[in-house]
């Protein structure tokens, strides 16, 4: 199993998933479902990229936080039937394993164990969302913009990403002006690379440097909690 949450389960407990889970494509921009909507799956990234976006006044949005092969999209809202508070976007194209969201509250019913591992998740998303929007307020853009270039390559599958600048002003919060500076910053720099729609990092190492510590707090969270952390691919 290529989702990292569900291979960490115990194999009675991936048992009660499998035979319901069925393999779904997403495309780069699709809404998985809006904010205010009943969510009737729970999808499980095999690869590719979710981004939970806060909607705002005037249909304006921004992200604030990011999904992959680690973890689970569906169940962060509260109780199976409740109603979306965010808006679930494909950030970069892929795969997901997904499971009717009845099923899967009844396999945590009868999992102790599985409600652990789900618990651990969720308190990693949360402190995702805190982090990001204290970065947000806080930190410079060229290094929202490292930390936030960090956060996909940990979940894709390439040091490439499919990205306008329109996307990434999107999922900061800022014009697209402002990220056209940035970007041509980060690039002097030689730690990335751009195109016409996309995005290459070049050294990953410096980058590092070059982001805030929220990158590697939020890291440090993930190893406190035990939860399958991404891992970026070699460049």
């Amino acid at each position: 199993m290529d989702n990292l949450w569900i291979a960490s389960l115990e194999p009675a407990d991936r048992k009660r998933l499998e035979p319901h889970l069925h393999e779904t494509a997403f495309t780069q921009g699709q809404m998985l479902y809006d904010a205010g909507e009943a969510v009737d799956e729970v999808w499980f990234p095999m690869s590719g990229v979710v981004s939970l976006m806060t909607v705002l006044p005037e249909d304006r949005m921004v992200e604030t936080a990011a999904i992959g092969r680690e973890g689970l999209v569906g169940v962060t809202c509260g109780p199976m039937n409740a109603r979306a508070s965010s808006r679930a976007i494909a950030q970069i194209e892929g795969a997901a394993a997904c499971c009717p969201a009845d099923v899967f509250s009844d396999a945590l019913a009868r999992s102790e164990a599985m409600r652990v591992a789900l618990s651990k998740f969720t308190e990693g998303l949360f402190a995702q969302v805190q982090q990001t929007a204290a970065c947000n307020a806080q930190h410079r853009l060229d290094e929202r913009l490292a930390r936030w270039l960090l956060t996909l390559h940990d979940r894709a599958d390439g040091a490439r990403f499919n990205l306008t600048q329109a996307d990434i002003a999107g999922m900061l919060g800022v014009r697209r002006a402002t990220v056209s500076e940035v970007g041509t910053d980060l690039e002097g720099r030689k730690l990335v690379k751009r195109g016409r729609g996309w995005v290459e990092i070049l050294d990953r190492p410096a980058l590092e440097d070059a982001a805030c510590g929220c990158y590697q707090s939020m890291r440090g969270v993930l190893k406190d909690l035990g939860v399958p952390r991404p891992k970026a691919p070699a460049i």
